[in-house]
């Protein structure tokens, strides 16, 4: 019956790639030891690497419980035509955690990424990671230049000492690219479209391994630039104080209490056109209680912000401060029937200070001038039900309804300037800025996992979210639908590793403009298209890894494999069908 099994999962996995093709480019790292992870040090205390003697007495009393993780629907998929995610398997068990591998492809792709680590004495672990992705873009779709490259290095430390673990890392990252997505004018071959991101994060964290008064602290803090001298400087520090498993007498509910305290600042000067600045400071303060049951439970809490804000541009007549204190519900309830059944529901809301650094991350064609503002989730329900069957299928659906202000999305932009001499990167009607619309959000989500084999495994989430808006008719640039399927596979006693991931989304509306031109002297016309459409898309990527030696690896990995050139956001198309193959030393 296995072998049957078997045989099914690898002609799945070989079809796979006939119906489905992938939103981007993978980050391309293969079988990469994620502990410790440079990126992202707030890791489950379930996670700690297992040494001899730790954790201490009083951490093992505590024995952790399995809990599905609520897995946002929305895809985490940069839609960028260099930058994504590792969708590779991973080699378990006798993976080595030190690494150094080299990758070349078409469309002149080049991979370079290592970790290296090494643990000293006291239980103290040093280490390096370093990533790098290169491409020349889509030279026969865009006379002008494409190409786009990043890069990071970062450094860390992770301690384990008799009461709690420390973390801190130190990380530079340097994207360089383009704003190639023209659409309404023919620029030269040799127009300059440069934007360039430097960015320094350094992040700390502090966890206790009991949940005693302080249960742990985080530091962070962010410093970027970019090609157009935008500087922001933002830092965060958050405390979280707990008192848990108190017994509530011999009724078998235990109490937890726990408060969160954290504090924000965000500068951020931009040095184009309105030449926009924005400060923020924000206090948070979460006060909750739990009473729990087994796996039943319920939690009731509210959340409070201190905002002080502070904009002003060159249109403004004066700087505009806004001071307010904001309260939010916080309760969430589950009961458990049993553990493959589990009714939950609750409440929520909160305040989100919008940086250009997320923003970025979101769409990196924005231009360099925003004004940023929080947004505001008033109130949030949710019901939902999840479980696990037999540790074998796992899932978790949910709908909520949720009222918001200023909800944040990107519009286009038209042209900065009319005549045609000395024209910008950004001024093509090729970039976009933040806008924000009060409205109601609805969504439908679930998250699915299935484990039929040991060696196999199956996820797949889809994702439905609809926004009501005050002014605007439809919301820009965020697709109705987004859907994804995933397998990872191992044969061949964990030599080979084949990895598959589908990712699906509904077409988008958005903004465009018409331009013509008015000779002698020449001074440019737009007319604006507010229901224009952004394409749908179908996108597959599969990967394979071969361990023909202990230390030596060689894979392959295959993206956009249906060569779709659909467009993340307007004029922005992403490579067509891509191959890249490497080897890898592991040490």
């Amino acid at each position: 019956m296995n072998k049957r099994i078997q045989l099914l999962s690898i002609i799945f996995l070989g079809f796979s790639s006939v119906a489905f093709s992938q939103i981007k480019e993978e980050k391309l790292i293969l079988n990469k030891k994620r502990e410790p992870e440079v990126k992202k040090i707030e890791k489950k205390k379930t996670s700690v690497e297992t040494i001899k003697n730790y954790p201490p007495e009083e951490k093992s009393q505590n024995p952790v419980k399995y809990t599905i993780t609520d897995v946002p629907a929305v895809s985490d998929f940069k839609t960028s035509t260099i930058q994504g995610e590792d969708v590779a398997p991973k080699f378990e068990g006798s993976a080595q955690n030190n690494y150094v591998q080299f990758g070349m492809g078409n469309y002149g792709k080049i991979l370079g990424d290592a970790n290296i680590s090494k643990t000293l004495q006291n239980k103290i672990e040093v280490g390096a990671d370093v990533h790098f992705l290169s491409t020349q873009g889509l030279k026969k779709e865009y006379a002008w230049d494409s190409k786009q490259s990043n890069a990071t290095i970062g450094a860390f430390l992770n301690s384990y000492g008799d009461k709690g673990k420390f973390n801190v890392n130190a990380e530079y990252g340097l994207n360089n690219y383009n704003y190639y997505g023209i659409y309404a004018l023919e620029p030269a071959a040799d127009v300059d479209l440069k934007q360039k991101v430097n960015q320094f994060k350094v992040n700390g964290y502090y966890d206790f391994y009991s949940n005693e008064i302080l249960n742990d602290v985080r530091v962070k803090s962010s410093f970027l630039k970019d090609h157009f001298d935008a500087q922001e400087n933002q830092v965060s520090v958050l405390a979280n104080f707990s008192k848990h498993a108190v017994e509530l007498g011999k009724s078998g509910i235990n109490l937890n209490t726990d408060l969160g305290v954290g504090l924000e600042s965000v500068k951020t000067d931009f040095a184009l056109e309105n030449k926009n600045s924005a400060t923020f400071f924000n206090m948070n303060l979460a006060p909750k209680v739990t009473f729990r049951k087994g796996d039943s439970y319920l939690m009731l809490g509210s959340s409070f912000s201190f905002l002080n804000a502070k904009n002003s541009n060159l249109i403004l007549a004066e700087q505009l401060k806004n001071n307010k204190t904001y309260w939010f519900p916080q309760a969430e309830f589950q009961f458990a029937a049993d553990n493959g059944f589990k009714f939950y529901g609750g409440i929520d809301g909160g305040l989100k200070l919008n940086t250009y650094s997320e923003l970025l991350q979101q769409n990196p064609f924005i231009l360099s001038d925003q004004y940023l503002k929080p947004t505001e989730t008033k109130y949030h329900f949710y019901v939902g039900l999840r479980g696990d069957i037999d540790e074998m299928f796992k899932y978790d659906v949910s709908a909520g309804y949720a009222k918001m202000r200023d909800v944040m999305f990107f519009k286009g932009n038209d042209l900065f300037k009319r005549d045609a001499v000395n024209r910008s990167a950004y001024d093509y009607a090729n970039t976009f800025s933040a806008v924000y619309d009060d409205g109601n959000v609805s969504n439908i989500k679930a998250n699915l996992q299935y484990f039929p084999l040991a060696n196999l495994i199956i996820d797949g989430e889809i994702g439905f979210t609809k926004y009501d808006l005050k002014n605007y008719e439809n919301i820009y640039n965020v697709p109705l639908l987004n859907a994804s399927i995933g397998a990872k596979y191992t044969m061949l006693d964990k030599k080979l590793l084949l990895g598959f991931k589908g990712i699906f989304a509904s077409d988008r509306t958005t903004n465009s403009f018409a331009i013509e031109g008015v000779p002698a002297p020449v001074f440019y016309q737009s007319t604006e298209n507010t229901n224009d459409k952004v394409g749908g898309y179908a996108d597959v990527n599969l990967s394979a890894e071969y361990k023909f030696h202990k230390n030596f690896s060689i894979f392959a990995i295959g993206n956009n494999l249906l060569s779709s050139k659909y467009q993340t956001y307007k004029g922005y198309k992403v490579l067509g069908a891509q191959i890249l193959g490497g080897v890898k030393i592991t040490f």
